[in-house]
């Protein structure tokens, strides 16, 4: 179900994923869909996250954007643009459970070290470190057959990403801003939907729209992960895990870089309409809606409560990604 906010602004207990527990011992689902799966298969899908599809959103906006936005160059038809998110969603699914998969293969030694990960299936060893690389290479293939449905532009632009997905967990050891490489891999889709629609990158009014979508998108990364990566603040810090939250604290000083995130993020966005002659739509609605549903969530989020956090990581998703600009780049559209 989708998260509310109570009259005092914090999530209510029952949309809430509990992200920490005083639980030592592993329950398996009672409720939801891993409930319904076999037994053997409930490490897979925990590995892959299939009961916390959030991250697939995210993973997936900016790939809706980038084809709503050159589908109004385009004037493509109606039936091509959804084949073409159809398309995009089933690759999103894929590519963000072997992203999870990849993450926990890094983090194996670490997860245990951390109440909202010590019962991932590596970490408790319910799953083999061997049978998750197999398994994660059995995601990699079928992404890659359905890259194969694309033109052949996407798949050259899509391929270099791998690289930023693989080395996105072994920042986390290295520099405290990690997120900055999630942003790089979570906004490729930025570019994916110009050649998926028939729209060269190497075209210059293309490059520069594109590109100000995808370094949109890198900021607005930064900004919700680093929300997420409060949940596991102190225990980042005694497992010396590294993050922008470990960073940035869960004071002010963090408080007043995600508004300068924000301002980042919105500033591009901006320029990306300017550079491809979007209207009222794109203007009002989604850099409109943007900036005050990011302004709402930077106030109120409250850095302390690990559930707080949570909720707001999940409602930016759909009221700032999709609604507001996803929402007015389809209103562009139409």
């Amino acid at each position: 179900p989708t998260s509310s906010l109570t009259s005092k602004n914090t999530f209510t207990p029952d949309t809430v994923a509990p992200a920490s527990s005083s639980l030592s011992v592993y329950t398996p689902p009672t409720t939801g869909i891993l409930s319904r799966l076999p037994k053997s298969w409930v490490p897979y899908a925990e590995l892959v996250r299939l009961d916390k599809p959030t991250g697939t959103y995210y993973l997936l906006l900016p790939c809706i954007w980038s084809t709503l936005l050159a589908s109004s160059l385009t004037l493509a038809s109606p039936l091509s643009v959804l084949g073409t998110c159809f398309l995009f969603t089933g690759g999103a699914f894929i590519m963000r459970g072997a992203g999870c998969a990849i993450n926990d293969i890094w983090d194996r030694r670490i997860d245990p070290l951390v109440t909202r990960t010590k019962f991932r299936p590596l970490a408790r060893g319910a799953i083999s470190t061997k049978s998750a690389v197999v398994f994660t290479g059995t995601q990699l293939l079928a992404g890659l057959g359905l890259l194969a449905n694309f033109p052949t532009e996407v798949f050259y632009v899509a391929m270099p990403s791998m690289l930023v997905v693989t080395a996105y967990p072994a920042m986390k050891r290295y520099t405290n801003y990690p997120q900055v490489v999630l942003g790089a891999a979570f906004s490729w889709g930025a570019l994916l939907g110009f050649p998926a629609m028939g729209v060269s990158l190497l075209e210059p009014t293309t490059a520069v729209t594109a590109g100000c979508l995808y370094l949109s998108n890198v900021a607005w990364t930064v900004l919700y992960d680093t929300i997420y990566a409060q949940q596991d603040l102190k225990d980042d810090l005694k497992a010396g895990v590294k993050s922008t939250a470990v960073a940035w604290g869960d004071g002010g000083k963090a408080r007043a870089v995600l508004a300068g995130l924000g301002v980042t993020q919105l500033g591009l966005l901006t320029a990306a309409g300017v550079a491809s002659g979007m209207g009222p739509c794109f203007f009002v609605g989604s850099v409109g809606g943007a900036a005050l549903g990011t302004a709402w969530m930077i106030k109120k989020v409250r850095f302390g409560v690990v559930e707080d956090c949570w909720g707001w990581f999940k409602w930016c998703a759909w009221a700032v990604g999709g609604v507001a600009i996803g929402g007015g780049l389809a209103g562009e559209y139409v």
